[in-house]
């Protein structure tokens, strides 16, 4: 994996209090990760750290948009992203003992470190940003979707509906009680 040193933190020199972060995400930055399911990623990842004694507290803020292909007719469409995530950063001793954690919003880091790298965060919140299903927005109260492919669904749907399915016959009698 290539090194993703700009996504490293020095907070040794921080003093305590909020510090504001930005970070530039594109296609490029994914390339670390391997093939993702959405392409053109024009993100933006506004990360505010408050620095305390022990801990950080993490609030990532994504924006921007990517590329994906919408699940009913197949075509791509421009997602917008928007969401926020926290993240707690725990200074310890043995972090390697903590880490299997069962809260995915703690994480631990060793008290002898002194840098801190957020690129796996980002990788993770982008993703997450981004719903499980993916369908054209509407627009004018119409949906998004291509015209055709939303007739030719229509179509299937009418010549499915005209079969009766012998499989579901036997159980139309539970109906009746």
């Amino acid at each position: 994996m290539k090194a993703l040193r700009q996504f490293d933190i020095a907070f040794v020199g921080l003093k305590p209090g909020v510090h504001t972060f930005q970070y530039q995400i594109t296609d490029s930055f994914f390339e670390n990760y391997g093939p993702q399911d959405f392409s053109n990623c024009n993100a933006t990842v506004k990360l505010l750290l408050d620095k305390k004694s022990n801990f950080f507290l993490l609030k990532f803020e994504i924006g921007g948009t990517v590329t994906v292909n919408c699940d009913r007719c197949g075509q791509p469409f421009e997602l917008q992203l928007w969401d926020d995530f926290d993240q707690v950063v725990k200074m310890v001793d043995n972090p390697d003992e903590l880490n299997d954690d069962e809260d995915p919003d703690v994480s631990y880091i060793s008290k002898t470190e002194s840098h801190l790298n957020v690129a796996e965060w980002i990788y993770e919140f982008i993703n997450l940003s981004i719903p499980m299903q993916r369908i054209h927005p509407e627009k004018d109260g119409k949906s998004g979707c291509d015209p055709k492919v939303l007739e030719m669904l229509d179509k299937m749907n009418q010549q499915s509906g005209e079969k009766d399915n012998p499989i579901w016959k036997d159980l139309d009698k539970f109906r009746q009680n």
